[in-house]
């Protein structure tokens, strides 16, 4: 099932990626600014969002699902600590902290 997840969460990453790479900035229709730019909208002029940032929302929900997924799945692998098996070094000792008087 994690195997599934990661897949999955791969390929959303690497079409999230192209799909904000496909997207025009917010400066670069000004030259159409006067009319011309509804042709890029998925309803004509009284269409808020273009279809690439409605793709581009869906997918990152997606991502978010998938990340919330993987990190559900991962945390419940283990308790193990990176400090297990450390050795406390010879200075440090419970004489050595002072007390609180």
């Amino acid at each position: 099932m994690k195997f599934i997840f990661l897949i999955i969460h791969i390929a959303v990453c690497t079409g999230l990626i192209f799909i904000v790479l496909l997207q025009q900035g917010k400066g670069a229709g000004m030259g159409i600014s006067l009319g011309g730019g509804s042709s890029q909208t998925l309803f004509g002029s009284s269409g808020a969002t273009t279809f690439l940032q409605k793709i581009t929302t869906a997918i990152a929900i997606i991502f978010m699902i998938t990340s919330m997924a993987l990190s559900i799945f991962y945390s419940k692998t283990g308790t193990a600590s990176i400090m297990e098996g450390l050795k406390i070094p010879a200075s440090v000792t419970e004489k050595s902290i002072p007390e609180n008087e």
